[in-house]
């Protein structure tokens, strides 16, 4: 889990600089195991989320305002009597666990001045949000934990509140050398296990960045280690606590291609394949993080069925494209059958009955030839014979030649289907997808009638350096559309070469030409939006609208066109603006 106790520090650290002196103006409870604090301080007002969900336990700082039920839950009123217009005077981690504890100053029912706190305790399914008083007795939890749920520790109002059991773990700033090299070192484990297993808040994520950082694999046994290698990871460790002693946090994100795969408050140097993206505050990853997680795998989860469609498609239409093309070069024998035919009647008559081949000049190359014929039949039979064989192979060619065009057309259809799948950014654009899908037979209609018109999606919209506007087209349909109905003929058209991908149309409006920054923003747009975007570059075929044709029958999205310019672009649209229209 990368929400560990490295995270949970660095928003200790974001939130006492925010939120100390504070005092909470509002409480909410918009789920129930979610509390939202609406905190006031120096006239800013801050909104602190605090989830103990299960699936996805959260704290963080956020302008977003949630929907609240009717009525407040049981757990919601008893923060309002006790902490309402109560004063944040210390925000807390105690023993470096994933726990925050907020410690609020208020007055009670008699106007003496009281603490009472309230602790946050971040750990997967066993996530809870407890309400302790200030002789560290619970009045209550958004969970409430029994003895027959938990034979540990009870967590019910009345009980005297626990820490959760550390299971012999120690605080990186209390991991001593005797320590490391007696315990963590000896324990019969990998040196990432053993790592996390001994050192409180650390997850498996920062165990294997330590052997990384250490050049060490994190996968090899503990007893693997020699003397240098086990003092280089000790030192390691030690920097990491000095690192974290300073406060000195980058939170970052790494990115796989598209997909956000970790997140830290550390530099992450594990990902030497990843994209490292920083931000100022820990909030912004954890926003940023898990709105686009959960924006990747949603789309990634609607679009399986299409993909899978699409992939059996392509496998189908391959394996009939190579075996139409083996097919295709059985038909290159035919002449020779036919030169067979010509030349056993020219020479046949001086056969021998019974003449198993016929040894003769042939007359188009000059040559000597020896022909094979069957026995039991008569010159003129055999000549038929090879004669059939040529006329059958000749008409299979001419099929077969139709065909391997046909179904070439369908796999770069498939291919592009393919790649705008890779491209979809929400539900509408697998709608004119699977639209299309429908369209071309590789999914059953259900009746044209009862169909609803898919979800009008729109190209994306992006505006050069130079203040030209440039739009991609995200699937076929939207290619043709973008290409044939939206650009004028002056317009420039962008296109990788010889692959699936966006069209991009570049507005040409009153300018004579396009600027060259813009010829190469545009280049980049196309080479980023198609089956290249992992390709250090791709080659960029550019020529104004009014050059292209759409071939007649041809699938959605394809075009042809004679003469073209081309350059080579990296695929990488940072710094070009987009446009929310």
């Amino acid at each position: 889990m990368a929400f560990d106790g490295f995270v949970i520090s660095n928003i200790v650290t974001e939130l006492n600089s925010r939120m100390i002196g504070g005092r909470i103006y509002k409480i909410y409870q918009p789920e129930s195991d979610e509390i939202t604090l609406v905190i006031k301080k120096d006239r800013n007002t801050m909104r602190l989320h605090l989830s103990a969900s299960a699936s996805l336990p959260l704290v963080y700082l956020s302008k977003e305002s949630k929907a609240n039920p009717m009525q407040a839950p049981n757990f919601c009123m008893l923060l309002r009597k006790h902490i309402s217009n109560g004063r944040i005077i210390s925000i807390t981690q105690p023993n470096f666990e994933r726990i925050i504890e907020i410690t609020v100053e208020h007055l009670d029912e008699l106007g003496d001045v009281c603490q009472k706190r309230l602790i946050i305790e971040i750990m997967g399914k066993h996530s809870n949000i407890i309400f302790v008083d200030n002789e560290n007795m619970i009045l209550d939890s958004i969970k409430h934990i029994s003895a027959n749920i938990s034979s540990v520790r009870e967590v019910l109002p009345g009980r005297t509140y626990t820490f959760p059991p550390s299971k012999g773990k120690r605080p990186l700033s209390k991991i001593t050398a005797d320590y490391f090299y007696h315990d963590i070192m000896n324990k019969p484990l990998n040196l990432c296990k053993a790592l996390y297993t001994s050192i409180t808040g650390m997850s498996p994520l920062i165990a294997n960045e330590i052997c990384y950082r250490a050049g060490l694999d994190g996968n090899s046994s503990t007893d693997s280690l020699s003397e240098d290698s086990s003092a280089g990871l000790y030192g390691q460790l030690i920097k990491l606590n000095t690192f974290i002693q300073d406060a000195d946090y980058t939170p970052n994100i790494i990115y796989l291609g598209e997909e956000p795969k970790e997140f830290s408050c550390i530099t992450l140097t594990s990902f030497p394949d990843g994209t490292k993206k920083e931000f100022d505050s820990i909030f912004d990853v954890l926003i940023g993080y898990y709105a686009e997680k959960e924006k990747y795998t949603r789309i990634k989860q609607k679009s399986a069925d299409l993909r899978k469609i699409v992939q059996t498609a392509l496998e189908r239409t391959s394996k009939k494209y190579d075996l139409q093309l083996r097919q295709l070069k059985d038909t290159e024998k035919r002449d020779k059958f036919k030169v067979y035919g010509e030349l056993i009647q020219t020479y046949g008559y001086n056969l021998e009955s019974n003449a198993k081949s016929l040894t003769c000049i042939n007359y188009y190359t000059n040559k000597e030839i020896t022909i094979p014929l069957n026995p039991m039949k008569t010159p003129l039979e055999n000549s038929k014979k090879y004669f059939a064989k040529y006329n059958k192979l000749k008409r299979t060619y001419v099929a077969l030649s139709e065909l391997i065009l046909e179904t070439k057309a369908d796999l770069d259809h498939l291919d592009s289907i393919s790649t705008s799948l890779a491209l979809s950014e929400d539900e509408k654009d697998l709608s004119v997808i699977k639209e299309e899908l429908i369209d071309y037979g590789y999914i059953k209609s259900r009746g044209r009638k009862g169909r609803k018109n898919p979800a009008k999606s729109k190209p994306l919209h992006y505006i050069s350096s130079d203040g030209f506007h440039m739009y991609v087209g995200k699937n076929n349909y939207q290619n043709d559309e973008l290409t044939f109905k939206f650009a004028n003929g002056g317009d420039w058209w962008f296109h990788a070469k010889n692959m699936p991908g966006s069209h991009v149309i570049v507005r040409k409006e009153q300018a004579e030409t396009l600027p060259d920054a813009t010829f190469e923003e545009a280049g980049r747009l196309a080479a980023y939006y198609s089956k290249g975007r992992q390709a250090p570059k791709v080659e960029i075929d550019y020529i104004q609208r009014k050059e292209l044709k759409k071939p007649p029958k041809a699938k959605p999205g394809f075009v042809i066109y004679h003469t073209n310019y081309s350059m080579m672009c990296i695929p990488d649209i940072q710094n070009i603006q987009e446009m929310n229209s």
